[in-house]
């Protein structure tokens, strides 16, 4: 569910076709590091509906998210750390010392301005960004089950500390009132902390099901067979192989029903809440203009919502 006072941010054709480009580029980057560090991905959303169905960007689409198994999720930090391009990417995450109100890990371009409303108080990488998140195994019992969610909500409760717009009213409400009663940053990371380490206890390889604990709450709810993404397919992407899960078709039809399909021209818009974007000069440049705007940085754990 958007914000209903947020107004989009519009980009021009020539400004979209840089990002895309620059998109295309990074996940190229991300693809062929991964390949060489023996790490599992696949394109998830926009991305994986873009590969099948125009062999590319979906021509509106604003970004490009990709879902690894939990295990190369949580390898690939230290890989990175030793082997990445970082006078190229940045590497992001939430941790304890920031928060970039976003529950995925993403790299970024330095040598880009990419400003969403959501953190744009934050003195972070601003770049154009390539997301990823974790696919987790998940319980056969169903009180197994329930509480993972449970521990699932709560990670993204505290872990994005914003109020979510992807997640429902009832959600949004509670979330504020969470956040009034939990105002300490420190104490909010300790919780995310210990709820990410209960919802991913269930190994990849001793798990029948997989979920998708970061995300919507529909997302969330569904369960689906491993052998989806036990294994890749590669696909054309702007003239490129890249992989999507072995069950996309399964997997694309019941999140969004006939992805075949393109939506009606009103649907047809990017779905990031941006306030700026600039292809030509990096995100510094804004520094206290378009972000950082008074240059204290944001008080750890207070929600930018």
């Amino acid at each position: 569910m958007a914000d209903s006072t947020f107004q989009p941010y519009v980009i021009d054709e020539t400004t979209f076709k840089k990002m895309q480009a620059k998109m295309l580029e990074m996940l190229l980057y991300f693809r062929d590091f991964c390949q060489e560090h023996k790490l599992m991905f696949y394109l998830c959303g926009g991305g994986a509906i873009g590969a099948i169905r125009e062999h590319g960007f979906i021509p509106w689409d604003d970004d490009i998210d990709c879902f690894m198994p939990r295990a190369d999720y949580e390898r690939f930090p230290a890989l990175w750390e030793q082997y990445g391009d970082k006078d190229r990417f940045v590497f992001c995450r939430s941790d304890d010392k920031v928060n970039y109100h976003h529950s995925c890990s993403s790299l970024r371009d330095p040598s880009t301005t990419f400003i969403c409303s959501y953190n744009q108080n934050l003195d972070i990488c601003h770049g154009v960004a390539l997301e990823f998140g974790p696919i987790d195994g998940c319980p056969k019992s169903r009180i197994k089950r329930y509480i993972q969610l449970f521990h699932a909500f709560n990670f993204a409760l505290f872990n994005t500390q914003r109020l979510p717009n992807n997640k429902g009213k009832l959600f949004r409400v509670a979330a504020s009132i969470i956040y009034k009663l939990v105002p300490s940053g420190k104490t909010r990371y300790k919780l995310w902390k210990r709820a990410e380490k209960k919802m991913s206890r269930y190994s990849w390889d001793d798990c029948d099901s997989v979920t998708e604990l970061i995300g919507s709450v529909k997302g969330m709810l569904l369960v689906h067979p491993k052998e989806w993404f036990a294994s890749q397919i590669w696909v054309e992407f702007e003239g490129h192989q890249v992989p999507v899960m072995a069950g996309y078709h399964q997997y694309l039809t019941r999140i969004f029903g006939d992805y075949m399909q393109r939506p009606p021209e009103s649907e047809r818009h990017p779905k990031h809440e941006l306030e700026f974007v600039d292809m030509d000069h990096p995100y510094t440049f804004y520094r206290g203009i378009k972000y950082f705007p008074d240059g204290k940085t944001e008080r750890r754990g207070r929600q930018n919502g």
